[in-house]
């Protein structure tokens, strides 16, 4: 038997056998011991367990007491992955941070994680790596196309076009 809930059916949210709270705490703390949490994620969960606001919050209360849940940690997380293996910029990285309703100091925390130079570095190589997969292209049309993917991914546009002209254009 399906169920729904006024606020789970809100956000599309589909329940299937109603747990109990204390089921739910098992439940979630597992589910946070597995990856690093933001408090939206877990907050959806447990409305997809079918459980009530009051429910909810006190669950999470307890999991951020357990320290099963901590949004800074997570921006950490968050940011590192992103950078490191998608090679996303801090422009889409901080739009991604923002939908999951982090606060704007774990943003800035989370952003820290990265290194200038890294940057820089990972900005060169996508870049480079775009404008040699592009052929029978002129030149500005290649630099074009890069930019525009590259901007895409997150970087700065500014920075971006200060890296094609002293990089890529021809003197």
């Amino acid at each position: 038997m399906l169920l729904y809930t006024n606020l789970a059916a809100l956000k599309g949210i589909l329940i299937i056998n109603k747990i109990t709270p204390s089921e739910a705490k098992k439940k979630i703390a597992k589910y946070c011991a597995y990856q690093e949490r933001c408090h939206q994620e877990v907050r959806d969960k447990l409305y997809g367990y079918g459980l009530h606001k009051n429910e909810v919050e006190e669950i999470i209360y307890d999991m951020i007491q357990l320290d099963f849940i901590n949004e800074e940690r997570f921006a950490k997380a968050f940011v590192r992955g992103k950078f490191n293996y998608k090679k996303w910029g801090r422009n889409r990285i901080k739009l991604e941070l923002k939908r999951r309703k982090i606060s704007d100091y774990c943003i800035k925390k989370g952003l820290a994680e990265i290194d200038a130079n890294a940057y820089e570095q990972i900005l060169i190589e996508v870049l480079t790596k775009k404008i040699e997969s592009l052929s029978k292209l002129k030149e500005y049309q290649k630099n074009y196309k890069a930019a525009q993917f590259v901007i895409s991914k997150g970087y700065e546009p500014d920075l971006v076009w200060t890296f094609i002209k002293s990089n890529f254009e021809s003197k």
